[in-house]
């Protein structure tokens, strides 16, 4: 996935969430309606997201040390995870918690117009976030669904994003509906529910996340078509007997390491061998360029592959 893509779409979910968040602060100054400042709080939870996933891709290109031998690129999926547990915490948490408080204790609403005027504004620049990360996905989730694409994509930053402006744009409509409803009503209450409904939201979206990243940062082997591509790149090969067996894991968005034992004939010689696997290494990369370690151990074939 293209890091330029996906800081693109960051940048653009950064400024438009800093300015929604400010904007929705003083709708809440002037309305005290509880529902605005879950949603202020809401945003700007979301901007503190998009400079940690910003902080994660920066810290992943860095050079591999003694310790860190295969390098960095899972600080990408670690720092998404955090904006998972802030978007829980943050978010969620406040969100329910003010909610339930404003139901058992409900407060006049004051000057709604302050929370219509920014709301409209808010849906308007968080649909425009929302469609750049649309449109940068789509460059590269190909025919997947969107629910496939957000459950295998390798690089976390689009997912998270879409994930967050999704939940944003359900959670300005609910607001709108909950101060809609409030000045219907004349019933206050209805800003508690609406509170409650944007923390079940955040609630929901962050368990989301957090199971994707968690996922990650365990380890996942290649896609299966970057798997089927390095298995053909070694069954094709004219020196190779076989595959005995393969493993893959992703360590990072755009670098995947590759262990494989194949089988060579038994009467080849060590340099042989050796030009075999230089041969094959360079034809999986071909394949694969994600395939940045590759490991092949040479053997003889002792039974049926795994």
């Amino acid at each position: 996935m293209s890091a330029g893509g996906s800081n693109k779409a960051i940048i653009a979910a950064f400024l438009a969430n800093l300015g929604i968040s400010i904007a929705k602060f003083i709708a809440f100054l002037f309305t005290g309606a509880t529902s605005m400042l879950a949603e202020s709080v809401h945003s700007l939870a979301d901007t503190g997201n998009q400079a940690l996933l910003l902080l994660g891709g920066k810290r992943s290109k860095k050079t591999a040390t003694p310790l860190h031998q295969f390098g960095f690129g899972r600080e990408r999926y670690f720092w998404s995870f955090v904006v998972a547990i802030v978007l829980f915490t943050v978010g969620a948490m406040f969100a329910m918690y003010e909610g339930v408080h404003k139901i058992q204790h409900p407060e006049k609403l004051d000057s709604p117009q302050w929370a219509f005027g920014v709301l409209i504004v808010a849906i308007g620049l968080e649909s425009y976030s929302f469609r750049t990360a649309i449109v940068e996905a789509n460059r590269v989730r190909g025919k997947a669904s969107w629910s496939h694409f957000i459950r295998r994509s390798k690089a976390p930053e689009l997912p998270v994003v879409l994930l967050e402006d999704f939940g944003a744009l359900i959670g300005l409509v609910l607001a709108l509906s909950a101060v809609s409803l409030t000045v219907v009503t004349g019933n206050p209450v209805w800003d508690g529910y609406g509170t409650l409904s944007i923390g079940l939201l955040l609630f929901v979206i962050a368990i989301v996340l957090a199971i994707e990243m968690k996922s990650l940062l365990i380890g996942e082997a290649a896609a299966p078509e970057d798997e089927a591509a390095i298995k053909a790149a070694i069954e094709t090969s004219t020196t190779a007997e076989s595959l005995i067996h393969l493993r893959t894991e992703h360590i990072g968005p755009d670098e995947v390491l590759v262990v494989a034992k194949v089988a060579f004939p038994a009467d080849m010689r060590l340099r042989e061998i050796a030009a075999a696997v230089d041969e094959i290494e360079a034809s999986i990369r071909v394949g694969v360029p994600e395939a940045t370690l590759v490991f092949i151990e040479p053997d003889i074939h002792r039974g049926p592959a795994v």
